[in-house]
């Protein structure tokens, strides 16, 4: 599967982004999604994942309460609404597809996941 992020962009602090994720292929409905997020100079970390179905949702501590991940698998899309944004929320943002079986705990892993977009930059000022 092939994964293109957008959506990102400057924001002032307190304002709000949607990030998509547009997949090709016709089994985006089989994988679970994810977000991760990459400041300048640190590591990627994770953001949030929803299940295949979009039942199940796991959030990093962070942007928990302010970011909301949903998808829409009739569009293949993966969506990140973040809300309340804080300069600290910027980073290169990328979306990931992970194929294995669910799990909470495991879908924070960057290793659980097979396919990965090429990234949307969000810059939040203060």
């Amino acid at each position: 599967v092939q994964l293109q992020a957008s959506g990102g962009g400057l924001m002032q602090a307190g304002g709000s982004l949607r990030l998509s994720c547009a997949a090709s292929g016709r089994t985006f409905s089989s994988y679970h999604m994810g977000w991760f997020r990459q400041a300048p100079g640190k590591g990627r970390e994770f953001v949030a994942a929803i299940s295949w179905s979009g039942s199940s949702t796991v959030y990093a501590d962070s942007p928990k309460g302010r970011f909301t991940i949903s998808r829409d698998n009739a569009k293949n899309t993966v969506y990140l609404q973040m809300n309340s944004l804080k300069p600290e929320d910027t980073a290169v943002y990328y979306c990931a597809a992970d194929p294995h079986t669910w799990s909470p705990a495991l879908v924070m892993r960057e290793s659980e996941y097979a396919y990965w977009g090429q990234g949307t930059q969000v810059t939040v000022s203060s």
